[in-house]
This record gives C-alpha cells, sequence and structure tokens, in this order.
C-alpha cells in the first residue's frame, strides 16, 4: 500500500495562551479528496497555514511524500509539489491570464519541468479547466468566477500533486460553484489530491471522498460525508445543540 501524500501527527499551534490546534492528526492519500469543514474560527485555515507554510507550527510533524516538511519555507513547500488557492484571488492585474500563469511555472515548478515552453504548458493549464478563451485577457478586466478560475489556474501552474482549495466558491451562485466543482473534478482525475476547504455543504459533500471537522481547534469528527452528516458532534458543533 503506498503512503499518504500528506501526514499530519499531532499539529498544535498557539498564539501567545490562545490554542488554534490542539494535537490534530490527519492523512490524506494520493488522489484523495478531502474536506476540511468547520464552524468559524475552528482551525480550518490555521492548519492549512502550517501546511503550506505560511505559518509554522509548535508541535507535531507535517511529512510531504514521507519527508518531514515542518521547518521548510513556502516556497519549498510549493517547490515539493504543494500549491494552494485563496479565498481572494490576488493575480498580477497588469498581465494577462496566461503570463500569470507563467509566474509559479517558472519560480514553482521549473525544477521539476524545466523552463522550456512555458507559454505552451501554460495554455494546456487553461485548456484542462476551460479556460484558453481568456488567456489574452487582462486579469483587472475578470468577473469575479474568473478571478477564481485562474486562482486555480495559477495554482495549477505550480504543477502541485496536493492542492488546498481555500474557499474557492465564496460568494458564487450556485451555477458558479458547479463550474468550480467540475475544474476541481478534473484535476483531481488528473492526479492532483485535493484538501477542499469550503462553507458551502452541498459541494462539500459532492466533493469530498472522505470529510474531517474541526472545532474550537480540535478534530471532532472524521468519515465519509453521509457518515458525517449524521454524526450528533458535528451537528453541536454547528447548530450549537
Amino acid at each position: 500500500m503506498n503512503e499518504p501524500i500528506l501526514q499530519v501527527d499531532s499539529m498544535t499551534k498557539m498564539f501567545g495562551g490562545f490554542v488554534a490546534l490542539d494535537n490534530v492528526s490527519l492523512h490524506l492519500e494520493q488522489g484523495e479528496r478531502l474536506g476540511l469543514i468547520g464552524p468559524n474560527g475552528s482551525g480550518k485555515t490555521t492548519m492549512i497555514n502550517c501546511v503550506s507554510g505560511a505559518l509554522s507550527n509548535d508541535r507535531g510533524s507535517v511529512l510531504f511524500k514521507g519527508q518531514e516538511i515542518r521547518n521548510l519555507p513556502a516556497y519549498q513547500r510549493a517547490r515539493l509539489g504543494i500549491a494552494r488557492s485563496f479565498q481572494i484571488p490576488r493575480p498580477f492585474r497588469s498581465m494577462t491570464v496566461l503570463e500569470n500563469l507563467c509566474v509559479p511555472l517558472e519560480y514553482a515548478a521549473s525544477d521539476r519541468i524545466g523552463r522550456s515552453n512555458l507559454r505552451q504548458q501554460g495554455m494546456e493549464i487553461l485548456e484542462t479547466i476551460g479556460f484558453a478563451a481568456r488567456a489574452g485577457d487582462l486579469s483587472d478586466d475578470l468577473t469575479q468566477v474568473d478571478l477564481r478560475k485562474l486562482e486555480l489556474a495559477r495554482a495549477m501552474a505550480a504543477k502541485p500533486t496536493l492542492l488546498v482549495s481555500d474557499e474557492a466558491m465564496a460568494g458564487l451562485s450556485s451555477s458558479e460553484v458547479d463550474e468550480i466543482l467540475e475544474i476541481l473534478m478534473v484535476l483531481n482525475k488528473n492526479g492532483v489530491a485535493v484538501i477542499m476547504i469550503e462553507h458551502i455543504m452541498r459541494a462539500v459533500m459532492r466533493f469530498s471522498e472522505r470529510i474531517v471537522v474541526l472545532d474550537a481547534g480540535k478534530k471532532i469528527a472524521e468519515g465519509a460525508p453521509d457518515e458525517i452528516v449524521r454524526n450528533p458532534e458535528v451537528e453541536r458543533a454547528y447548530l450549537g445543540q
């Protein structure tokens, strides 16, 4: 059996006297789709920050493909194959869609794919997500849903084996949510393991093969979507009952 692509053991993170993560463990199999959910303030973003390198955890280990990465900076983790999309896209506004992809292709992925034909590789990514027609458009001219597509495309330009999708659907309409879901499904079918952080439960339940639930910095549940929706601890966390 292959080892997990990501193994987090006993992760703890404190901000002064506040415990944001308390001895949390989780794993992600190669090519798996994992939902990470919980009420606001539950520790989801802190955990992903510690995985991606934006923060350093105080205790616990983070193994990526069997390698301890706890002390690596974010850019080195990206070069190993960890990419993240953000809820609020911040593309290079003066660049075209394609030029935005060439930046991570060169600086995050070039150690693994080389520096030749970056524009061609960027176009292949845009074609994969159905966004090739916008390649020459300035990112400053994109709609909100198109900015989310560009954010996912930029994450994919780092050529990851693990993608963290951080609330990529927040504020979108139902049909727009379906568009982003379809893109994530395509990326996963191409071999990318995905951790989805999302408050839109319809999207999480449809996408995830397995779900981990955090509340107040602790893991309170883990299982298949149909198990999670029936879990009384999850109901209490969300409804306060």
